[in-house]
């Protein structure tokens, strides 16, 4: 005989617990009742049935034994009868919450886990995969995929913050495993990441499998790859590597030689309205997409309707696109995700590249935090940051100033020289290199 879940048992669980098995039954309103309320409404009973049930079991005794074997036996058992049809709806309602609360315990992964990777209690959020289409496999009786397997894959982060585990990346596949974004945020993941873990099925409502913890990330041990160094406590140094453009562009060749950029640059492009930033910072992305050792972002923020569009046409599509009708908020909110993620891929090693367009339109203080997160990590990757704005925030490594006078003339280049500058550009073009740069610019104030 199946067990039916008795009250004594609710009563002796958590108040959480009572929730969760609330919730699978679906009742409205659980979480603003006091636990002996919500034990009524689990096993189907009006509030405070229970305490009357006792007093009428109290009287039905006293009744019952002085009563005889006649009529009165009669409708004794005719209210036994009732009362066994009143129960047995509530008995089959106890026993599906006895099997779903089983189920729930067993697809729960195992305790254990040091860094608690194995918790995946988010369900997939909607997105453009659809990945939280209801499934049909329960009520259509349909089989579902196996669980208890270990997956490995390629990390794909959504926007919401969660991801998909791509069994055959690039493209997607029914085989592929969600990823809880608290388990993204926990164990820095990036897009790219090879990842490897444990698998449940599917709950109801959901319709992929979920990563129950992540064993190892690119091949090493998760909790050696989350546990390390923040990344603002990772030793830096100056840009050393320039970043050649290899343009023909007038104006990126003055910037490739006169105001270098190099792997971890702060760099500002500046000027009036009008004076070409957008324009420049295309170009540069143009030229600088085109390094295979450069991972790109483009985040657009506070941007022309037009300018988004113009840039969705170009090699990398904007990660973040905010017109200037965006709240400061967003935009600082937007571009810090991008940041985070960029800052994971240069402590990882590799180099990351992230562009703003504009840091203007948010609040100064998280402007300057966007910024001074380029960096040139000692023994990581890197990331450089160019960001478009009126004028330098300070901090900068680079900065490269546009004349609005030129721009409107069509005078090339468009490079204020006296207002750009490089910090020790020594380390990017070398000493003679460096001298070069002083007498362009002593030229260039005369000419003033």
């Amino acid at each position: 005989m199946m067990t039916v879940l008795e009250r004594s048992e609710l009563e002796a669980s958590t108040l959480s617990d009572l929730h969760a098995i609330a919730d699978q039954l679906g009742l409205d309103g659980f979480r603003r009742l006091r636990k002996a309320e919500l034990i009524d409404a689990i096993l189907g009973e009006p509030a405070g049935a229970y305490e009357a049930a006792g007093a009428d079991e109290a009287a039905g005794a006293d009744e019952g034994a002085g009563g005889d074997e006649g009529a009165g036996g009669d409708a004794m058992v005719d209210a036994n009868s009732a009362a066994e049809q009143e129960r047995a709806p509530r008995t089959r309602r106890r026993r599906f919450v006895r099997s779903r609360r089983s189920a729930a315990r067993r697809a729960e992964p195992e305790p254990g886990d040091s860094m608690g990777h194995g918790v995946d209690v988010e369900q997939p959020a909607g997105d453009s995969t659809d990945a939280s289409a209801p499934a049909t496999h329960e009520a259509a009786g349909e089989e579902r995929r196996p669980g208890g397997r270990v997956a490995e894959g390629v990390v794909e982060l959504l926007g919401n913050g969660s991801a998909f585990l791509r069994i055959a990346p690039p493209d997607p596949s029914d085989d592929d495993v969600y990823i809880s974004a608290a388990q993204v945020r926990r164990c820095e993941l990036v897009s790219g990441d090879s990842v490897a873990g444990p698998v449940r099925l599917p709950r109801r409502s959901e319709r992929y499998p979920s990563l129950v913890r992540i064993d190892t990330i690119n091949g090493a041990s998760a909790d050696e790859v989350a546990g390390g160094t923040r990344y603002e406590d990772l030793p830096v140094q100056w840009p050393s590597e320039r970043l050649g453009l290899d343009a023909d562009d007038p104006t990126l060749q003055a910037i490739e030689w006169l105001t270098p950029l190099g792997r971890g640059s702060r760099a500002m492009l500046v000027g009036a309205t009008r004076a070409g930033k957008t324009e420049t910072l295309r170009r540069l992305l143009g030229a600088l997409v085109a390094r295979h050792d450069l991972q790109a972002t483009l985040v657009l923020a506070g941007a022309r309707p037009e300018e988004i569009a113009e840039w969705q046409e170009g090699p990398v599509q904007p990660a973040v696109a905010l017109s200037f009708a965006a709240s400061p908020d967003s935009q600082g909110q937007a571009v810090e995700r991008v940041l985070e993620e960029a800052k994971r891929v240069a402590a990882r090693g590799a180099n990351a590249l992230v562009l703003i367009d504009s840091l203007d339109g948010m609040p100064l203080q998280v402007a300057r935090k966007a910024l001074v997160s380029a960096r040139n990590l000692r023994d990581a990757g890197s990331l450089t940051v160019i960001g478009t704005g009126a004028a330098p925030l300070g901090g900068e490594t680079t900065v490269i100033a546009l004349d609005v006078a030129l721009t409107s003339t069509g005078k090339l280049p468009i490079l204020d020289l006296v207002g750009s500058g490089t910090l020790k550009p020594e380390l990017l073009v070398g000493e003679n290199g460096a001298r070069a740069i002083t007498k362009a610019r002593a030229a260039a104030l005369q000419a003033r």
